[in-house]
């Protein structure tokens, strides 16, 4: 009898609007329809992504269907959901409308499908008509994606321009501020938020604190921070303090000065008098400097940024391991082995004073710029003036390791160990 292959269908919206959701509820209805109607096919599921929070309703009644529920910036929960399912060896075939819904960028697509290939895992691409498990299909795919992404970059750049252009001329795009009601740029106050508004920077210049200010009027200490901070309650506007960073993550950041700011001064009416908001700021800033800790400047070690891992290229670290045991005692490890463990990367942690021994018999610390571990056992000493030397080490037996105290604790626990023994006997 033929094997019946499983068929999964993938899908992907770009935000959570009304008329997205309807396309992708659409969408979801015609792979379960598409995959069960062929005799040769076994439905194994229909993986549907959505970048806003709240996509499952409305969807959830479609059987065999997933939902991400999350923000997805960038990971596609389902979309890795469907790979792991791959992986799992349960997906034989994936259908996806397009190249561009199906990866953002020609290396994660090519990543992918040669990762499923390598799987014996077909995906079809109906608007392009391609196989990946065909001959030719990766050549296309490529030629393709970079096309796709090519389009995406140019749309994402016509966009940016216009956004600029419009802060260049000292109009906002669009954004929500608690006192006022905005519409076409044009800022109305709000008179009843507007008291609010008066009461926090108030109550602040009174010596009200974050908390304090937080429980009477009920918003977040980020939000009474933001609001203390925001110049647009002083009547002047501020474009362009975030940006998206690319238009593959659509991440927003922070603007530290990677693009010029535009400053709007007496662009509507205020809420706080010129003197009070520039009173806030002062106070914020008498504040901060009030609370600031002063910082701890790290330790650091005859070694410390002298060892190198030779298998993985990262850096070792002092630790202090099996702190409070009799094992006690300090080595140096590899940040890889640290931090993800031996599967990263199996180097061997050092005890600090076998390192150090080791370093006076190659010649000391003068001149000496890095030490590498350069396997089990295996240390390379590399001096300034060219010179290089190879030693070992091992590590002592826990025998050699017992100090006289440990030795005869043992042997008395041994003895003690006896005696009940022969009581019982």
């Amino acid at each position: 009898m033929p094997t019946r292959k499983r068929v999964a269908g993938y899908t992907r919206v770009s935000d959570g609007k009304a008329a997205m959701l309807h396309s992708l509820s659409a969408q979801v209805s015609y792979y379960s329809d598409l995959i069960q109607s062929r005799n040769d096919w076994v439905f194994a599921g229909v993986y549907a992504d959505c970048a806003a929070t709240g996509t499952k309703d409305g969807l959830q009644n479609v059987p065999g269907a997933h939902f991400s529920q999350a923000r997805l910036s960038g990971s596609r929960a389902e979309f890795q959901r469907m790979l792991a399912d791959c992986r799992a060896g349960k997906i034989d075939m994936v259908i996806t409308k397009s190249i561009s819904r199906f990866a953002r960028n020609t290396v994660t697509l090519l990543k992918t499908v040669r990762e499923l290939k390598l799987l014996n895992i077909d995906v079809y691409f109906q608007e392009q008509e391609i196989h990946s498990m065909s001959g030719e299909g990766e050549l296309m795919l490529t030629i393709l994606a970079s096309f796709a992404q090519e389009e995406s970059l140019s749309v994402s750049e016509n966009c940016k321009w216009r956004v600029r252009k419009k802060f260049q001329e000292g109009k906002t795009t669009g954004c929500t501020v608690f006192g006022y009601k905005i519409s076409c740029g044009d800022f109305t106050i709000i008179p009843e938020e507007a008291e609010i508004v008066k009461g926090i920077f108030t109550d602040y210049l009174a010596g009200a604190g974050l908390e304090a200010l937080s429980q009477k009027y009920g918003f977040s200490f980020n939000a009474i921070r933001q609001m203390l901070r925001n110049e647009k309650y002083a009547g002047d506007l501020l474009l362009q303090k975030s940006f998206v960073q690319d238009h593959l993550t659509k991440k927003k950041v922070v603007n530290t000065g990677q693009l010029p700011k535009y400053l709007v001064r007496d662009n509507h009416e205020p809420i706080i008098d010129r003197a009070t908001f520039e009173a806030a700021q002062n106070e914020i800033a008498r504040r901060a400097h009030k609370h600031q800790p002063n910082p701890k400047p790290p330790a650091t070690y005859p070694l410390t940024g002298l060892v190198k891992c030779g298998l993985c290229g990262a850096g070792y670290r002092r630790k202090h391991a099996a702190a409070g045991s009799k094992y006690e005692k300090i080595v140096w490890i590899c940040d890889t082995f640290n931090t993800r463990g031996k599967a990263a990367c199996p180097s061997q942690q050092i005890p600090e004073n076998i390192l150090t021994a080791k370093t006076q018999e190659a010649g000391g610390f003068e001149g000496l710029e890095q030490i590498v571990a350069a396997g089990p056992g295996a240390l390379s000493f590399q001096y300034n003036n060219g010179r290089q030397v190879e030693l070992t080490w091992q590590n002592p037996s826990r025998a050699q390791s017992w100090t006289p105290e440990m030795k005869q604790a043992a042997r008395e626990k041994t003895l003690q160990q006896r005696g009940h023994h022969e009581c019982r006997t």
